[in-house]
C-alpha cells in the first residue's frame, strides 16, 4: 500500500524541486573541481602532499570520492527514487536546500584545508567531517522515515546500508580527531564497498526494467513490436550479495584466499545474469550500453581482484577498477538518464555528446586500471585519466546543466 500525500509542493527554484536536480548538478561540478585539486597536488605541487592536517592527502581523496563525489549522486537518485518506491513525497524547495548546504559546506571546507596551515587546517577538516555526518545523517532519516510509513520490507536492505554508510562517516571523523589511520582506512574502505552493494543492489533492479522497456521503443517513442521478459533467479541476488561480502571480508581482513573466492563468485554470478539480459537492441541506445557496460566494468573489476593474489597484482588496481567502473561508469549514465527522464524529455534520443561522454568516462577506467600494468609511466597515466575524466564531466555540466536548472518540458513539478 502506497501513501499518496496530495498537498502540492513549492520550490523557490527548478534546481531544488526533486534531490537529483542539485546533487546531479553539483556533483559534476565538485567531480571537475576535486579531480583538479588532486592533479594540483600530486602532480602539479607534490610538495602538498606532506601536509599535515590530521588526514593523509591519499584519505582526502579517497574521502571526497567517496563521501563526497559518490554519496551525492546516491543521496540525489534516492531522494527522487524513494518518492516512487514509497508514494511518500522527499523533500524539496528549503527542506531539500537544508540537505544540501552540509554537503556543500563539507566540499568547501575540505578544498580550504589544502591552502591554509596545518594547525588551521586540522580544526577546518574535523567541522567538514562533522558538517558530512549532518548531512548523510539526514538523508538517512528521510529515506528510512518513507519506507518505514509504508513498511516497505523490500527497502530494508537499502536503508541498512544507508545507516551502516553513516557509521563510516562517524568512524572516520572520530579517527581523525585522534590522528588514527587505521580508522581511517577501515571507514572509508567499508564506505567505498557499502557504496559498491548500493550500485548493485540499484542497478540489479533498474537494469533489466530499463531494457526490458527500452527496447520495446525507438527513438520516435514508437513501439519497435519487441517483447523482452529478461530473467533473473532470487538465488542469483542471494549469491551475488553472498559473495560480495565474502570479497569484502576478505580484503579487510586481508585474508587473499578468501579475498579471492568470494570476487570470483561474483563476477561469475554477475557475468551470468548479465548474459541473460543482453538485448541487440541496447547497442543503439547511449543510456542502455552505457548502463551495460559499466555493470560488466564491474565484472572485470571482480575478475582482476579474484586473480591478483594470485598473479601477484597491486591490489590498488583492482580496487579502482571497481570504484571507477561502479562509481564513475555507472553513475554518470544513471545521472544522464534520471536527470532526461525526470526533466519530461525523450530518455530514447538524448543529447549527441552522451556517446562522447561515455566514451570518455571508458577511456579514463582503462588509462587508470588497465595501461599501468603494462606501462611504466605511472605518473603520466594518472595524469592523463584526470583530464578524461574532468573532460567527461564537463561535458555532462554542458549537456544536462541547464535542464535540471530549468523547469520540467512538460509543465509537472518535478
Amino acid at each position: 500500500m502506497l501513501i499518496n500525500i496530495a498537498k502540492p509542493q513549492k520550490s523557490p527554484h527548478p534546481l531544488l524541486n526533486l534531490g537529483f536536480r542539485v546533487f546531479f548538478l553539483s556533483s559534476a561540478v565538485f567531480a571537475i573541481i576535486t579531480m583538479l585539486l588532486w592533479h594540483y597536488a600530486l602532480i602539479v605541487s607534490p610538495s602538498v602532499m606532506l601536509k599535515d592536517f590530521g588526514v593523509s592527502l591519499f584519505y582526502w581523496h579517497g574521502h571526497e570520492m567517496v563521501f563526497g563525489y559518490a554519496l551525492a549522486v546516491i543521496a540525489g537518485f534516492l531522494l527522487t527514487a524513494v518518492k516512487a518506491w514509497t508514494g511518500v513525497p522527499m523533500p524539496v524547495g528549503w527542506k531539500l536546500f537544508g540537505i544540501y548546504l552540509p554537503w556543500l559546506v563539507a566540499r568547501v571546507l575540505f578544498a580550504a584545508a589544502l591552502f591554509i596551515t596545518d594547525d588551521v587546517a586540522k580544526g577546518v577538516l574535523l567541522i567538514a567531517l562533522m558538517a558530512d555526518v549532518i548531512f548523510w545523517a539526514l538523508v538517512t532519516a528521510v529515506v528510512t522515515r518513507a519506507v518505514w510509513l509504508v513498511r516497505q520490507k523490500r527497502q530494508a536492505g537499502i536503508v541498512a546500508k544507508l545507516v551502516l554508510l553513516l557509521l563510516c562517516q562517524l568512524g572516520f571523523l572520530l579517527a581523525s580527531s585522534v590522528g588514527y589511520t587505521g580508522g581511517q582506512w577501515l571507514s572509508l574502505y567499508v564506505a567505498l564497498f557499502l557504496v559498491i552493494g548500493v550500485v548493485l543492489t540499484i542497478g540489479r533492479r533498474v537494469l533489466p526494467f530499463f531494457i526490458e522497456k527500452g527496447v520495446t521503443v525507438g527513438k520516435d517513442r514508437k513501439p519497435t513490436g519487441e517483447q523482452v521478459s529478461l530473467p533473473n533467479a532470487a538465488w542469483r541476488d542471494r549469491m551475488s550479495l553472498v559473495s560480495f561480502v565474502v570479497f569484502v571480508i576478505g580484503f579487510l581482513a586481508d585474508v587473499p584466499w578468501l579475498l579471492s573466492l568470494g570476487a570470483a563468485v561474483c563476477a561469475f554470478i554477475n557475468a551470468w545474469r548479465l548474459i541473460g539480459w543482453h538485448h541487440h537492441g541496447i547497442w543503439i541506445k547511449p543510456l542502455l550500453w552505457s548502463l551495460y557496460l559499466s555493470f560488466w566494468g564491474m565484472v572485470a573489476a571482480f575478475v582482476m581482484l579474484s586473480v591478483t593474489p594470485i598473479l601477484d597484482l597491486p591490489i590498488n588496481a583492482g580496487v579502482h577498477l571497481l570504484a571507477l567502473t561502479g562509481i564513475g561508469m555507472m553513475t554518470v549514465a544513471m545521472m544522464a538518464r534520471v536527470s532526461l527522464g525526470h526533466t519530461g524529455r525523450n530518455i530514447h534520443e538524448p543529447p549527441r555528446l552522451v556517446g562522447v561522454m561515455f566514451t570518455l568516462m571508458i577511456g579514463c577506467v582503462l588509462v587508470r586500471s588497465a595501461l599501468p600494468l603494462f606501462v611504466d609511466d605511472y605518473m603520466a597515466l594518472i595524469a592523463y585519466a584526470q583530464g578524461l575524466w574532468m573532460i567527461c564531466f564537463a561535458l555532462f555540466v554542458i549537456g544536462f546543466g541547464r535542464m535540471l536548472m530549468q523547469p520540467r518540458v512538460d509543465g509537472v513539478m518535478g
